[in-house]
């Protein structure tokens, strides 16, 4: 189902799917599954294997929601080389409202966000979803505030943590980006 305004996303693959990926090599910090913010399809960030991943946790109420935009050029840039942008909205900072759909309009509608974006939830603490505990002790770092940002190679292997004051276009964050999307 797709909201007004919001286009909709492919289907969510099956669970045999998901489990022949996670078989067939996924890196362990992606296997885990989250409800799609469009329409809480289940799905398997083991699709997204092989990619270079930028995990960005999200709120519709901050300073650096502008960011939305920079993340979304980056993505429709880099996409074709292998880049994918993963928003998780997250209201553990207090500036994220309550309903999925209406995140997921005010995204498209405010910034033409159609990278994935996934249901609303925790990212640091003991409730954070597992994929952000996970980063958490990767690389030692959790979100201080929304905008945090972790890059994940190809492999799934190496993860660099960037704050949220490091902005999609930042010199330094563009370089690192380049180096792993020239990477097979």
């Amino acid at each position: 189902m797709a909201f007004a305004g919001v286009p909709s996303a492919p289907p969510a693959p099956t669970a045999a799917a998901a489990g022949e990926q996670a078989l067939s090599g996924c890196p362990a910090v992606l296997r885990h599954r989250f409800p799609r913010l469009q329409d809480d399809s289940p799905q398997s960030l083991c699709q997204y294997q092989g990619k270079v991943i930028l995990v960005v946790n999200t709120a519709s109420y901050c300073g650096f929601t502008y960011q939305y935009q920079g993340l979304e050029a980056l993505f429709q840039k880099y996409k074709d080389r292998g880049l994918v942008v993963l928003g998780f909205p997250s209201n553990d900072f207090f500036q994220e409202k309550s309903d999925n759909k209406e995140i997921a309009d005010f995204c498209y509608n405010t910034y033409g966000v159609i990278f994935p974006m996934f249901a609303r939830s925790a990212v640091r603490g003991s409730d954070a979803n597992p994929l952000y505990k996970q980063l958490a002790q990767m690389t030692g770092k959790v979100p201080g505030w929304n905008f945090n940002k972790y890059l994940i190679d190809r492999s799934g292997l190496s993860v660099t943590h960037y704050p949220s004051t490091v902005e999609p276009e930042s010199t330094a964050f563009l370089g690192q980006l380049e180096k792993l999307l020239a990477k097979p």
